[in-house]
């Protein structure tokens, strides 16, 4: 399914899913791979297109990687989360539905079709910053690449990191068979959403955010 969306309504309306997975509907292998195809056309540091792909189905393995992320979830919404909201006034209840969002897919991230772990080789915490600004550099293009491409073809994901706390970068690591010369960078549950009208989220004004020549 093609959406037909112009460039920049992908890239306004491309949002952080959650509720909206429809983990009953199955996702066509060749429908990611349509995906990956685009995002690989991503520029990269040196053009070393130093990335590998890994695209998680089995059950198993799924599960594996959603206790890890829910362990690190619930110590992190424990603690972090609590004080976060505990400031918002009644007016503004935008990072309780964030939570709650956050919540429900700690409860059902096993339910994704496909959970993606994108990996760059490079062993990311222990560079120096401008090196592991060109790492990052070199996978982040990539990767919203493919967060626009599903997104015209009706997917939805969200770029999930918390796994990565508390060891668990190495648990998965090992789960997975990443070799240590490889980081990965992140979490994705892959399903098509239920409906498709997603709009441009509220954002801050060009003012208070933009300088020219010096801050």
């Amino acid at each position: 399914m093609r959406l037909n969306l112009s460039a920049d309504d992908v890239l306004t309306t491309t949002r952080a899913v959650r509720k909206r997975l429809d983990f009953d509907r199955p996702v066509e292998r060749e429908v990611i791979e349509e995906c990956l195809q685009i995002a690989m056309q991503a520029p990269s540091g040196s053009n070393s297109q130093g990335w590998q792909w890994l695209m998680v189905t089995d059950p198993a393995k799924k599960m594996a990687l959603a206790d890890i992320y829910r362990t690190n979830w619930a110590g992190y919404s424990s603690s972090v989360a609590a004080a976060a909201l505990s400031t918002l006034g009644d007016g503004d209840r935008r990072t309780e539905q964030v939570y709650s969002s956050a919540n429900y897919l700690a409860d059902n991230f096993h339910k994704a079709p496909v959970i993606m772990v994108p990996c760059i080789a490079a062993q990311l915490d222990r560079l120096p910053t401008w090196a592991a600004a060109g790492a990052w550099g070199s996978i982040l293009p990539a990767v919203w690449s493919f967060m626009l491409a599903a997104r015209e073809r009706g997917l939805g994901t969200v770029w999930t990191t918390v796994h990565l706390a508390k060891g668990g970068d190495k648990q998965a690591a090992e789960l997975l068979g990443i070799p240590d010369e490889f980081s990965h960078v992140g979490l994705f549950p892959i399903a098509y959403t239920k409906g498709t009208d997603f709009k441009p989220a509220a954002r801050l004004p060009l003012e208070p955010i933009l300088h020219w020549d010096q801050w």
